[in-house]
């Protein structure tokens, strides 16, 4: 039976964004401006932190019909969350060295102004994500690039690791994976198709950082809802 395609207006995209984010309880209400043009949805404002500013982008990216979202969320802090570089840097060392399943000894921090740079290398995909996600919840951060690489390890041939993220796409329930193609090139996966919904779409992407061996993964998937 065929489904039909649910045209989605920059107005309800709009009224969409604001409702969810509304609903998350990391961000209050009327401290977003959203703005929607062709699906890409502009976010502006000011928050008193970091998480916030993740969680509002995270919020918008999981409405259907998002194509994309252009984060312009300035981040404030209020005197009571304003530290030193160094204080920074010592409090994200120790916050890394508390977790572990992070490498803290092969990572480097750097603060500038609040802003904290990842650098070195990792094992996994989901240790640079981990690092960033220990970091970005720490008072002071006002941003946070993450530049941390992913070690080569032994891999499969790239028509193994082909076929395993293929069989993983197909296992996810978030995913249509009949509209993905899948292309490797050493430990590099390349994505393209069409998914729903931009949270459809970085669900693909985090399904094909979990295979073994992967190093990079280019994201060329476009939505189309």
């Amino acid at each position: 039976m065929a489904t039909a395609t649910i045209t989605r207006t920059d107005e309800k995209i709009q009224q969409d964004v604001l409702a969810e984010l509304k609903w998350d309880t990391q961000v209050g209400p009327n401290e977003v401006g959203v703005i929607v043009k062709n699906g890409i949805v502009t976010l502006t404002g000011q928050l008193d932190s970091y998480t916030k500013k993740w969680a509002a982008r995270e919020a918008a990216q999981r409405v259907y019909g998002v194509m994309a979202v252009a984060d312009e969320i300035e981040v404030r802090l209020p005197s009571s969350s304003t530290r030193s570089d160094a204080d920074i840097a010592a409090a994200a060392r120790r916050a890394l060295e508390w977790d572990a399943m992070v490498p803290v000894d092969r990572i480097q921090i750097t603060v500038s102004k609040g802003a904290v740079t990842l650098d070195g290398e990792v094992d996994w995909n989901f240790q640079k994500h981990d690092t960033e996600r220990v970091i970005r919840r720490l008072t002071g951060v006002r941003t946070v690039l993450n530049l941390l690489t992913v070690h080569t390890t032994p891999h499969p041939s790239p028509t193994q690791l082909k076929q395993n993220i293929e069989q993983a796409l197909v296992r996810s329930a978030e995913v249509d994976a009949e509209r993905i193609q899948v292309e490797t090139k050493g430990g590099k996966v390349i994505l393209k198709g069409t998914v729903r919904s931009w949270a459809e779409r970085e669900e693909a992407e985090r399904v094909a950082w979990r295979g073994t061996g992967v190093t990079v993964v280019e994201n060329h998937i476009v939505i189309k809802p």
